[in-house]
């Protein structure tokens, strides 16, 4: 909840000394590794036997859909194939059949709208929408750590950051800090003006602000961060 990243190498050689299966799900933060910048969040995906990240979740494409890969297919279709006769056609030899390599025996045809992103974007053009949006997040992270009341709650890696209101004027148990930040976010999501989640971190109730909308520019953020502000001071 705060994408904190698990270190792949050192997991990675543990499973590998121990034939354990290793399975990465990058949900979100998979998508930073279209940028060169940004793989060495990958480093040591190589002792990955599965990964997955969901383009739906910040690669501009609709819900659902998940990118799945497999080091050795036959894991999979192994396990989970089923041919009774009424399910035999010469497409099979043909095609690979992804209904073999999952629980369900019927899928949507969910690469086609990810396909569309790709085509629509391209490579460079995915690139400088990621990147612009990692940029606006570590701006938005500065503007937190130069307010005195309010504070950074975890390392910005990629395009979320966890923050809090805590005023540096009064002093206030973390029960009030908890119950202040609750207000803030449900007036904060009910102005239709800007919508955050939240989270705990070691306890502490966290806001939690994702900049990942396609069309997001530095204008949103900035409004944001004044309605923050503005909306801060009535508690």
């Amino acid at each position: 909840s705060s994408t904190a990243m698990d270190p792949l190498r050192p997991i990675g050689e543990i499973c590998d000394h121990h034939r354990l299966w290793l399975h990465v799900d990058a949900a979100m933060a998979g998508t930073a590794a279209i940028l060169p910048e940004m793989r060495y969040i990958l480093d040591g995906i190589e002792f990955a036997d599965s990964f997955v990240f969901n383009p739906h979740k910040w690669m501009f494409t609709n819900f659902d859909c998940s990118a799945y890969f497999c080091k050795d297919p036959k894991a999979l279709t192994s396990t989970f194939e089923i041919l009774p006769e009424y399910l035999k056609t010469d497409a099979d030899r043909q095609v690979k059949n992804f209904r073999d390599w999952g629980i369900p025996l019927g899928r949507r045809f969910r690469a086609l709208k990810l396909w569309f992103v790709i085509r629509s974007f391209g490579v460079k053009g995915l690139q400088e929408k990621i990147r612009a949006h990692i940029e606006l997040a570590k701006e938005f992270e500065s503007w937190v750590r130069e307010d005195p009341q309010f504070e950074v709650m975890a390392p910005v890696t990629i395009n979320l950051v966890c923050f809090r209101y805590h005023p540096s004027n009064r002093t206030l148990s973390e029960k009030e800090l908890e119950e202040i930040n609750k207000a803030l976010l449900d007036e904060l999501n009910r102005s239709g003006k800007m919508f955050i989640t939240h989270t705990k971190l070691k306890g502490k109730f966290t806001l939690r602000l994702c900049i990942a909308q396609t069309n997001t520019t530095r204008g949103h953020v900035q409004d944001a961060w004044d309605q923050l502000r503005y909306s801060a001071r009535y508690f």
